[in-house]
């Protein structure tokens, strides 16, 4: 560090920056239309340095974080001539291919900070629309198989010039919404973010000047890899592989190779692109990889574009890591979320005392919706679920949580549910489905009942973890699966873990289950007032503790 800077000063700038993301999250969050983003959390913010580097965050989920930086230096590659990018310029994309990173629904905003005629830093957020247009209502299909029906496509265009919104791209964006309303409202609400981070820099900026605060970016991101480097040093060096099996298709295959000053994950092993919209896009599978990275190394640290610095991903074009346009990509987030597992589940023999069994690891979007039986307004639900996380060394699995790939996000209150959506949420508890026992048994999976209120409503799922169950460790037993009961109003039963555009009618009801997380170390091991404390709490049922935790012959001393 240059001894003319002051260590506080620059500690000031990067908390203040850090501080300015969280309030373009909360504006974000306070101003948006949808209940996915203002319920949910369905979102992210960031500030970037002025080349694009991640240089300050907000709550959200981690994945959306990670795209932020990618927007922003593919908005630098196709604006790079002289005033192409100017002082109140917006920019809009939701293209995997060009800086979009996830699917269609997901929309990211990005604003360039100038100071004189200079850009210093760049505000981003990015949020889940209810609908973007595409062959189904809420515009993901698991029956997609090109992007082009997956809704409409913006490829990184400006959204406002000079301050003044463009209002033909403002047509075009409310002509393909089926829900024109809330999308004007969420887009609104992503604007005001990005003016305020706007806003919070300039301060900044004016506050310690502008040589000050780049010196300030520059030394975070510096800072972020030294903690990643100091962090490997600590980590067992070697080549590690995996080949794990699928709820359908070919088994996944991760190679992670730990050196002393490089994490190389490669994937260039893995089945051709989907057919349908199972695919992720390149820089999609560098999030996910950055999220384990970063998870098993410095979890508790800081993480910017510094801290990924010495990771590296190698990827082979045209598998579906890396699909080749236009291939579907809607249901992205269950790839994401599979890979993210398949390099955690790879390392977690070789860090036994430091990762978890594996969890439900499935976002269980779920995705339904009709026409309000009192309002007559269309509605869309989308909703990821709580489900259980594995056993550890230390303790049982938190039961009823996100997956922690999805990060800081909420259920939907059932009132709000109720209110926003005419559903009627029947039941929400833990279940006592069979799987994750163990020393320490994982966290228990959910069960939610969504009541239909109209005829003519849809459904959408795509479940993973359905088939193939969570993992144990150390002789714990495999978690329970997700999946999702359709009850009929006439008694019958469906049972699904992906479909699309399901025909529900009044009183049908969804049931989603979702998995227990697996368990860490042998269950018969387990203290039998755990276990005896586990049946009171109505965890396990008593036949399950006497055929799987012996506890009768435990008690007996037998």
């Amino acid at each position: 560090m240059n001894d003319n800077y002051d260590p506080i000063t620059l500690e000031i700038i990067q908390s203040s920056l850090q501080a300015a993301a969280d309030e373009m999250f909360a504006a974000l969050r306070r101003t948006a239309m949808s209940a996915i983003i203002y319920e949910v959390l369905d979102m992210g913010t960031g500030i970037t340095d002025k080349d694009g580097e991640l240089a300050g965050s907000g709550a959200g989920i981690p994945a959306f974080v990670g795209v932020l930086d990618k927007t922003v230096k593919r908005v630098l590659q196709k604006f790079d001539q002289p005033g192409d990018i100017e002082k109140g310029d917006i920019f809009i994309t939701n293209d995997p291919y060009n800086g979009g990173v996830t699917h269609l629904n997901d929309v990211v905003l990005v604003m360039p900070v100038f100071v004189g005629d200079e850009i210093v830093a760049w505000t981003a957020n990015i949020a889940h629309w209810n609908d973007v247009g595409g062959m189904v209502p809420g515009s993901m299909s698991t029956d997609a198989t090109e992007i082009f029906q997956e809704g409409m496509i913006l490829a990184g265009v400006k959204l406002f010039s000079r301050g003044q919104p463009i209002r033909s791209v403002f047509d075009i964006l409310t002509s393909n919404c089926r829900m024109p309303d809330f999308l004007t409202g969420d887009l609104w609400a992503g604007v005001a973010s990005v003016r305020v981070g706007e806003r919070r820099v300039l301060e900044i900026v004016n506050k310690y000047g502008k040589d000050v605060f780049l010196h300030a970016v520059k030394e975070y991101l510096d800072y972020g890899e030294r903690v990643s480097l100091a962090a490997m040093k600590r980590l067992p060096k070697g080549t590690y592989s995996l080949v794990e099996e699928q709820d359908s298709g070919p088994p996944f295959k991760v190679t992670v190779e730990i050196r002393d000053d490089e994490f190389v994950i490669d994937l260039r092993e893995n089945p051709d692109q989907d057919k349908g919209p199972f695919n992720m896009s390149a820089d999609e599978a560098i999030v996910a990889c950055q999220i384990a990275f970063k998870g098993i190394t410095s979890p508790e640290r800081v993480a910017n574009g510094g801290t990924f610095r010495p990771l590296r991903v190698m990827l082979r074009h045209g598998s579906l890591f890396d699909p080749i346009y236009p291939a579907a990509m809607g249901i992205y987030y269950e790839l994401s979320i599979r890979l993210h597992d398949l390099i955690w589940r790879c390392m977690a023999e070789a860090l036994p005392e430091q990762l978890p069994a594996g969890g439900f690891a499935s976002v269980c979007g779920t995705l339904f919706g009709g026409v309000h039986p009192d309002t007559g307004r269309a509605y869309a639900v989308i909703e990821p679920e709580l489900g259980g996380w594995g056993g550890s060394p230390l303790k049982d699995g938190n039961p009823g949580q996100f997956s922690a790939f999805h990060g800081e996000t909420y259920n939907c209150p059932a009132e709000v549910a109720e209110a926003r959506y005419g559903v009627t949420v029947d039941y929400l508890s833990f279940h006592d489905e069979e799987g994750g026992a163990g020393f320490h048994r994982g966290g228990k999976g959910v069960r939610i009942d969504y009541r239909i209120k109209s005829d003519n409503a849809w459904l959408t799922v795509a479940y993973t973890r359905s088939r193939v169950p969570p993992w144990p460790l150390k002789g714990g037993q495999p978690g329970s699966p997700n999946h999702i009961i359709i009850r009929r109003a006439n008694g019958e039963q469906e049972h699904y873990s992906v479909v699309s555009g399901l025909t529900l009618n009044t009183d049908d009801v969804i049931q989603v289950m979702t998995a227990t997380g697996a368990g860490w170390g042998d269950p018969t091991e387990r203290p039998v007032e755990l276990v005896e404390q586990d049946v009171k709490n109505g965890y396990i049922t008593l036949q399950q503790a006497n055929e799987i935790y012996r506890l009768d012959q435990r008690r007996s001393g037998q």
